[in-house]
């Protein structure tokens, strides 16, 4: 039996070794599927991680909404909830380059588990103000790209960031998902109508395509595809089914603009 300490002298488990390696591997696990990361790269880091431990059977089952991790050569299997899904490449990252880190020998077991925790906690992310104008400049990129007039470009910019903040402030206070997707479309294709008839901009069909942008969900679409491919059925239509949801409440948005506006 062996203790795990972490940071600070705060005393975690009294288990065996092995069972102590499943939870690392849970936890960066956790992290990745929660930033965003495919299936099969949460599985393969899994893995490495524990093979770099000295646990050579591990077994692990992923999915969008959970991470199961087992050995044969214990009794007990460990399993974890994904409780929330964003997009935060910065910590899919870390987690790997911690793991090289495991696997020089840079780490020890109670060290990278510490490490785990630092980044999930501590890994800095973008501003809220960023965001909101990132998806602005998107918006209106985007819009000029696919051939629109740059006499929208500045109604664009303002719509995109409006509709993306209410997305953002939507999706956290909301328990209900899609709803946000759904509202943020609404407004865009509100405000898109009036800019048009208040002659600030010219057409309505370039504001709404490169202000609903930002609110496309291309990350779920391509990790869907490459889960699939990876031979991850359950995960890749999960995520392709998702992804159908979420575009069907943007265009629900938009249909109840020109219809009641």
């Amino acid at each position: 039996m062996r203790e795990l300490i972490l940071k600070g002298g705060v005393y975690l488990a009294q288990q065996s070794y092995a069972q102590l390696v499943l939870i690392t591997c849970l936890k960066a696990g956790k992290i990745m599927m929660e930033s965003g990361s495919e299936v099969y790269r949460v599985e393969d880091t899994m893995k490495r991680i524990a093979k770099n431990a000295g646990l050579e059977d591990i077994q692990t089952y992923v999915t969008a909404t959970g991470l199961i991790v087992g050995s044969p050569s214990e009794e007990n299997s460990q399993v974890i909830q994904i409780t929330q899904q964003s997009i935060n490449l910065e910590k899919v990252a870390a987690v790997n380059r911690g793991s090289r880190l495991f696997a020089e020998g840079q780490l020890s077991l109670p060290d990278f588990y510490n490490h785990l925790n630092e980044i999930d906690h501590i890994t800095p992310d973008f501003p809220y103000t960023w965001k909101i104008l990132a998806s602005g400049v998107v918006s209106s990129t985007l819009m000029i790209i696919l051939r629109g007039d740059w006499q929208d470009f500045i109604a664009t910019f303002i719509i995109g960031m409006l509709g993306f903040s209410v997305h953002t402030f939507f999706g956290k206070k909301l328990e209900m998902k899609f709803l946000n997707d759904f509202l943020a479309a609404l407004l865009i294709g509100v405000l898109a109508i009036c800019s048009v008839h208040l002659s600030l901009a010219r057409e309505i069909n370039n504001i709404i395509i490169g202000s609903i942008m930002p609110l496309v969900p291309g990350l779920a679409i391509t990790n869907s595809f490459r889960d699939i491919m990876a031979g991850h059925l359950i995960s890749g239509v999960a995520r392709a089914t998702e992804a159908l949801f979420v575009a069907g409440a943007i265009g629900g948005g938009i249909i109840v603009a020109f219809n009641f506006f």
